[in-house]
């Protein structure tokens, strides 16, 4: 039997790309999963919804829980752990992989775009935090994963606004991890080191296949850190290829989109 068995993990951004292979990649594992994002129809650009996800999930045999969330509304987002409590009776994992993307220079970045990169990530993530603790806390239990790099200054020039947003989840995994250290709940970030194939960079162009990894490389990581007991890694922020030789991985050429390439590793920056 897996050790994810029975758990209850929600996944945020998770109707398409990296939040739907979470999802899909926890339910084959026996987690009940809550499938949390804004999109409740598919369409041309922005294909998959909170439905079509729970209903994958379904057919690998889990439980689902479509809940569509605003994740800059407080009230939502509490809204959405109170769901996920009165369907499941528990929540175990948390996973903050909703995101907004704007890598621009400060001049070029009107407040409202500012707004909107806090709001999706740093705030986001601090809010689903705050409202599943009570829950992880009850059961000494939890895992929480911020989808946000190690701090890296080289990065910042022409995304400030971004960077602020994305080290402010790093900097909520690193306080966090020690305010909940004694509940035995973990709290890392989780960074893949090359580009993922996601809606994000097929849409906005960021590289081609030839350059990416399929999202498989960062379920396999969630599945190694969620199955472990919380107090046995926390307050880390960990780099996907880098965690997964830690854990006895030697073979990476599965995870490329294109079979036989080499996707270049462009995390930490000129890494």
């Amino acid at each position: 039997m897996s050790a994810l068995q029975g758990r209850v993990a929600i996944i945020t951004g998770a109707s398409r790309g990296i939040g739907r292979a979470l999802a899909l990649g926890l339910a084959r594992q026996g987690c009940a999963v809550v499938i949390a994002a804004k999109s409740t129809e598919s369409t041309e650009k922005l294909p998959g919804s909170i439905h079509s996800v729970a209903r994958e999930a379904e057919a690998l045999g889990g439980a689902a829980l479509p809940v569509q969330v605003d994740v800059r509304d407080e009230a939502q987002v509490e809204g959405l752990a109170a769901q996920a409590l009165a369907r499941f009776g528990r929540i175990d994992i948390l996973i903050n992989n909703a995101g907004a993307l704007w890598w621009q220079p400060l001049s070029e970045t009107p407040l409202k775009r500012f707004d909107l990169v806090m709001g999706v990530n740093a705030r986001a993530a601090f809010a689903a935090c705050r409202a599943v603790l009570p829950a992880m806390r009850q059961r000494r239990w939890g895992h929480i994963i911020n989808m946000s790099p190690p701090i890296d200054l080289k990065f910042v020039p022409g995304r400030v606004a971004y960077c602020i947003s994305k080290f402010g989840m790093t900097l909520l995994t690193h306080g966090l991890a020690e305010e909940v250290r004694a509940d035995n709940i973990a709290v890392n970030s989780l960074w893949p080191v090359t580009i993922i194939e996601s809606q994000a960079s097929i849409n906005l162009g960021i590289g081609n296949r030839e350059q990416w990894r399929k999202p498989d490389i960062l379920v396999d990581c969630v599945l190694k850190l969620t199955a472990r007991e919380p107090s046995s890694v926390t307050g880390q922020a960990l780099l996907d290829e880098d965690f997964l030789r830690q854990e006895g991985v030697t073979d990476f050429t599965g995870y490329a989109c294109v079979p036989g390439t080499n996707p270049r590793r462009v995390w930490p920056l000129g890494g």
